[in-house]
């Protein structure tokens, strides 16, 4: 069925608005939870790591980076963790009418862009108050985005695709999570690995979400001496291109098997 047909989109279109007022319905402040949570777990991370174990203290606005880095995060969590959910959360409606099944997921996908959205507004605020000048090389935020997206959906697809036969896989990506949030350099600087192991630092530059998070702090926080990326870490290409093209492999096959397997999905659920 063509995923760009009019009733595609209408569909697309209703499921985004519903999930979105479904988050924060019978809640007091309603859609401020989409600030307020990402900067109540700021202020949590920054205590603990930042003000009591003294992490990237050598590092310029290094409180505007884990924020940054935080938000970014958070977009990935949420976009994997409710993208594995949601087939089988949408059994009912997959029995009933036949439409394009990626739009299970692109509504989740859409949702969670427009928190990281709102989000990043949030970042952009801070920064300025901590003194942080953007110039015009800023723009580069947007391929970055285009990259973070294809990768979290991507991940989305084959997760929930997995998810509908065995759904052992929720623990198992919980875990897997909280070992990719310690492996990426959110809370810790890169340079605080490069000191002493610089190889196994360009081994986690390797993941895709560590890249991201280091270009754009670069782009947004300029502390590219103390906090630097994977292209000024190791002048191999064959090396720096590796991130940069995982997000575009992961998001083709991820496409591919979910629409190989979506057929089956009403059955199996």
């Amino acid at each position: 069925m063509n995923f760009f047909s009019r009733r595609n989109q209408i569909l697309l279109k209703e499921l985004v608005k519903t999930d979105f007022k479904l988050r924060y319905q019978g809640s007091l402040i309603g859609y401020l939870w989409s600030i307020l949570k990402p900067v109540m777990l700021f202020v949590i991370m920054y205590l603990v790591f930042v003000r009591f174990l003294r992490f990237g203290s050598a590092v310029p606005h290094f409180a505007v980076a884990l924020l940054l880095a935080l938000t970014l995060w958070n977009f990935f969590a949420e976009t994997t963790n409710m993208g594995m959910l949601s087939v089988v959360s949408r059994g009912d409606l997959l029995r009933k009418i036949s439409f394009s099944k990626p739009i299970i997921i692109f509504s989740v996908v859409a949702n969670a862009l427009i928190n990281l959205l709102i989000s990043l507004v949030v970042v952009v605020i801070f920064a300025f108050l901590n003194g942080i000048h953007m110039s015009w090389n800023v723009i580069f935020v947007l391929p970055l985005l285009v990259e973070l997206v294809l990768f979290a959906t991507g991940v989305a697809f084959i997760l929930a695709t997995i998810f509908v036969r065995f759904r052992d896989l929720g623990p198992i990506w919980e875990v897997a999570m909280q070992a990719g949030l310690y492996g990426t350099p959110i809370i810790y600087p890169i340079i605080q690995v490069s000191k002493t192991h610089p190889t196994i630092a360009k081994i986690l530059m390797l993941n895709p979400m560590a890249q991201i998070v280091q270009d754009m702090r670069y782009i947004l926080t300029f502390s590219n001496n103390t906090n630097p990326t994977l292209w000024q870490m190791t002048d191999k290409p064959y090396l720096i291109i590796i991130p940069y093209l995982i997000p575009f492999i992961i998001f083709g096959i991820g496409l591919w098997i979910f629409t190989k397997n979506s057929n089956k999905f009403a059955e199996i659920i």
